[in-house]
């Protein structure tokens, strides 16, 4: 066993650097972006303008990423990166001089996480891309089991953390920690090199931009079972969004912010946990049934978490939540970065995260108002709802919540049921043959094109 791991360390050797680095200044973002929140929401005391950091955080990256797949396909993937988290920094850095001379408005703030959000739409494909270029396909399911476990211990350290250094070095200190973890994240970017791609000689035809930009949508398209797993992928996001959103006021109407705190680290602990055991386990025998499984299971576990008005049961059925969603995720994407020829890996993956990560401000704006505007009033008074499911699962604050988290928990179920009976998903492993990538000692890449001709036609 010994052996095995020296041999899996070895052959993931390249991303394994890049990740270290990314896990540092991951998390010196995190606990940076954590600390401007505080800043915004203590200066205006508004929940709107708090809500609006996400959506700066989010339209941007939504709006550029089908723009930003054309490029990534052209460009030096490791050059993107370096550029992209570099440029990423530059609102930081003016958000650091705006609030050393004083000046620093909410504003400013809005407009600094534009522009960073905008660097990401290119940061992330370029990333999921050279993931795909460096990692032997047999580890391809560990290497995003730690991605995931990236996301969870950033959710553990930034908020007590953040909090702890914001008392102590204050924002300008924090902002400093953040561009020193930056260093971590493109040092090795600079002296590490990728696998070229060498490219059959067969001609390819100009196509338009228009063409280009769309280009990710029609390939998944002609594909049925990659837009069926895209799907189910969407289905979690909105799910998570409408966890997020309903997840605060819900522990309130129970206890402290102090609990709420806990809670939050809690829900993190469960994605480094999943990560993690993905990590361990590396390969599944069929994919596809791991997947479909694990989102039927965490639809279970939404359900269950609204049952009663135990924050006990809310937190770890929320918690074990995230620990088997992973277990759909991680897989989800190798089967992507398998299948999709690594030429266009760009456009399909920026498309699949534009159309995705749209979902998570959505699952806010459908959940939230209908929590409070709907559910919460039914569930409060005297009518057919309270007298019959409120028996059950109780009635008062926080109970029609609960009862929007059951509903989300059906839906999961139901939805994941209705994609799983499509043959195309469930043969989406056999039916699409693993992208010709050959890496040989001299980390040179060789593969071969799509024709474009069949897409662009359409």
């Amino acid at each position: 066993m010994f052996t095995t791991a020296i041999t899996t360390i070895r052959e993931m050797r390249l991303f394994l650097i890049i990740w270290l680095g990314q896990v540092i200044t991951f998390i010196g973002s995190s606990i940076t972006a954590f600390a401007l929140d505080v800043w915004v929401y203590e200066r205006t005391g508004s929940v709107t303008q708090f809500a609006l950091i996400t959506l700066f955080n989010t339209l941007p990256f939504l709006l550029i990423s089908p723009i930003a797949g054309t490029f990534i396909d052209r460009w030096d993937k490791r050059w993107t990166m370096i550029i992209s988290d570099m440029c990423g920094s530059l609102g930081t850095l003016a958000i650091a001089a705006l609030f050393i001379s004083g000046k620093l408005e909410v504003w400013h703030i809005y407009l600094a996480n534009t522009f960073s959000s905008a660097c990401l739409a290119f940061l992330h494909p370029a990333y999921m891309t050279t993931n795909s270029m460096i990692v032997p396909q047999k580890h391809l399911n560990r290497a995003n089991g730690m991605m995931n476990a990236l996301h969870g211990a950033a959710r553990i350290i930034a908020p007590p953390l953040g909090g702890l250094l914001l008392g102590w070095i204050h924002l300008q200190g924090i902002i400093a920690i953040d561009f020193i973890t930056l260093f971590f994240a493109i040092v090795p970017l600079m002296f590490l090199r990728f696998p070229e791609i060498k490219t059959s000689s067969e001609s390819v035809p100009p196509i338009s931009f228009l063409e280009d930009i769309t280009y990710g949508w029609k390939y998944l398209i002609q594909r049925p079972g990659l837009l069926g797993l895209m799907f189910l992928s969407a289905l979690s996001i909105f799910t998570v969004g409408g966890i997020h959103v309903i997840t605060t006021p819900l522990v309130l109407t129970y206890a402290s912010v102090n609990v709420l705190g806990t809670v939050l680290s809690i829900f993190g602990s469960g994605m480094l946990i999943g990560g993690l055991l993905v990590s361990i386990w590396g390969n599944f025998e069929r994919s596809i049934d791991i997947i479909c499984l694990s989102t039927f299971i965490g639809g279970i576990l939404v359900f269950i978490s609204g049952l009663t008005s135990s924050l006990i049961l809310f937190t770890v059925s929320i918690c074990l939540y995230f620990v088997i969603s992973t277990f759909a995720s991680s897989p989800m994407q190798a089967i992507f970065q398998r299948k999709v020829n690594i030429n266009v890996q760009g456009r399909v993956f920026a498309m699949k995260d534009a159309i995705e990560f749209s979902l998570y401000p959505l699952g806010y704006i459908i959940v939230g108002p209908l929590a409070e505007k709907v559910f919460e009033p039914l569930m409060s008074g005297d009518n057919f709802l309270t007298n019959t499911i409120g028996q059950i699962i109780g009635v008062g604050p926080g109970r029609g919540m609960s009862l929007l988290l059951i509903l989300l928990g059906i839906l999961t179920m139901i939805c994941t049921c209705l994609v799983y009976l499509s043959p195309r998903l469930r043969s989406v492993e056999e039916e699409l043959p693993d992208i010709d990538i050959i890496l040989d000692v001299n980390q040179t890449v060789t593969t071969f094109p799509e024709p474009v001709t069949s897409v662009s036609s359409n």
